[in-house]
């Protein structure tokens, strides 16, 4: 596996945007998108957030085809001829611009054009810079999580600016973004329209079942922060309440420096953090570092980059239900 590397400015202009993007129809037809031989609407996804929601609202009238394959680490992602090929020919192509250069630059080479950019669905952020936090009658303020992880170079793939693009680990969020998906797909497929419009309206619903379980189950708990490898959570701390530390910040494998070691320590003993995350899709050795040093247990705080047979459920809803019990057991709740 790759280890995940801090993308360039170059790499990512501007501000994180996340896009949908309507590949047009051939001229001479309506403004619905032509259909594959498999009469389906073809559908390209960027990696696994994006796959669930063109799955779950596509239903049987899509086609989905996934750039990220499970276990491949999408940060890293480079894209094969054959798979540029396949933006050209798509019907409908969704992704997260500024994750995966790779496929930013694909989109940007293939000129995809009637550009729907979902930044307008749901507020991007950016959760700090700082080294850690004053803790002492803090109010655990949403601007504060997140990114301000040690070190402080950067997020591995934020942009220039900071702003964080996990945005599909607050399901409020993504239900946002679940909607905007849904008028991409009516728009280019408007025979199936009504279809489309009722499956998001019941992933919404998920959605929204699954905020409610996160809001109680993290209501009352012993502690409010969380150690973690990947500073990915930054949306779901603030949507919570909770405060995320990162050990690293930019490389969830490279090594933590004397600093931030000790920094934790004391952060973990101060507020009583009994565990520190890692994810599936890296190594776990910085976290049994950092838990060994401090005498913490490890477990998995999935970040939903893919689905691999080491993720603790078979799709989004249930890896997140599973993400829920572990922050319940390591925060304590009552």
């Amino acid at each position: 596996m790759n280890v995940r590397r801090l993308i360039p400015a170059t790499a990512v202009t501007g501000a994180v945007a996340l896009g949908l993007v309507s590949l047009s129809a051939c001229a001479g037809t309506s403004d619905a998108a032509d259909k594959g031989s498999s009469g389906k609407l073809d559908v390209v996804a960027s990696f696994y957030p994006m796959q669930y929601l063109a799955e779950q609202i596509g239903g049987g009238h899509v086609a989905v085809n996934t750039l990220t394959k499970p276990g491949v680490e999408p940060h890293d992602l480079e894209l094969k001829p054959r798979q540029i090929g396949e933006l050209g020919e798509a019907d409908v192509v969704l992704y997260l611009k500024g994750i995966q250069p790779a496929v930013d630059d694909a989109i940007a080479q293939a000129g995809v054009k009637n550009t729907v950019d979902a930044a307008t669905l749901t507020k991007l952020e950016a959760h700090g810079a700082e080294v850690g936090h004053a803790h002492e009658g803090e109010e655990h303020a949403g601007e504060e999580h997140g990114a301000e992880e040690a070190g402080h170079e950067g997020h591995d793939h934020a942009t220039e600016a900071g702003t964080d693009p996990h945005i599909w680990l607050d399901p409020v969020k993504y239900a946002e973004v679940a909607k905007g998906v849904g008028a991409a797909l009516k728009k280019a497929d408007p025979a199936h329209a009504a279809d489309y419009a009722k499956n998001t309206d019941a992933l919404v619903k998920k959605l929204g079942d699954l905020d409610t379980a996160f809001e109680t189950g993290l209501k009352n708990t012993t502690t409010r922060t969380f150690i973690t490898t990947h500073s990915a959570f930054g949306y779901l701390a603030e949507r919570y309440g909770l405060e995320q530390e990162g050990i690293t910040g930019i490389d969830p494998e490279s090594e933590p420096s004397p600093a931030r070691i000790k920094e934790l320590q004391d952060i973990a003993k101060k507020d009583k953090v009994s565990t520190v995350f890692f994810e599936t899709l890296a190594s776990d050795k910085t976290a049994k570092t950092l838990a060994g040093d401090t005498g913490l247990t490890t477990a998995v705080l999935d970040p939903l980059e893919g689905i691999t047979d080491k993720s603790q459920g078979d799709d989004y809803i249930e890896v997140m239900q599973s993400n829920l019990a572990a922050l319940k057991k390591a925060l304590g709740a009552k």
